[in-house]
């Protein structure tokens, strides 16, 4: 079973988040953005790291061995905690495991809801769906998302 290592963002090298943050199968699952460069990726980390330090938050690279392979999180928005995955496709066999791991820091942090917020463009999630409170419409940055609300356990 492949080891999954969650690893502050100040440990990790600005440059190794670009290429997971620009791959074209990345992108297209989250709201429109410039590309990132070194220095949007610099700017980008500094904000990820400020969200990390707010209460009830925590938001951390995705290692497998020693490569990055993602983020996760739990982040404080629009009046309350959302969860956060991205990983590069190569290794989206991961991400029920990462979720997991997430609700896991939720009913730490003694959350009793979290939100997970998908692009419009995403087919809906049945799993999501079946263990939803509500499933709803919402719009973030301009975007249409539907928005899952968890209990958390």
């Amino acid at each position: 079973m492949t080891e999954i290592n969650y690893v502050e963002f100040q440990n990790i090298a600005p440059e190794d988040f670009i290429p997971v943050l620009n791959k074209q199968t990345t992108r297209e699952h989250l709201v429109d953005h410039a590309l990132f460069d070194i220095a949007l990726a610099k700017d980008w980390i500094l904000d990820k790291v400020r969200v990390d330090q707010i209460t009830g938050c925590k938001v951390r690279a995705i290692v497998i061995d020693t490569v990055f392979v993602g983020w996760c999180g739990i982040q404080y928005e629009n009046d309350g905690y959302e969860i956060a995955i991205v990983i590069d496709d190569q290794y989206w066999g991961i991400g029920k495991r990462v979720f997991v791991d997430i609700l896991s820091w939720a009913k730490d942090f003694g959350h009793k809801t979290v939100c997970i917020h998908l692009l419009h463009t995403r087919p809906e999630y049945k799993f999501l769906r079946k263990i939803a409170n509500r499933v709803y419409e919402s719009e973030l940055l301009g975007s249409k998302f539907t928005t899952y609300e968890l209990s958390v356990n």
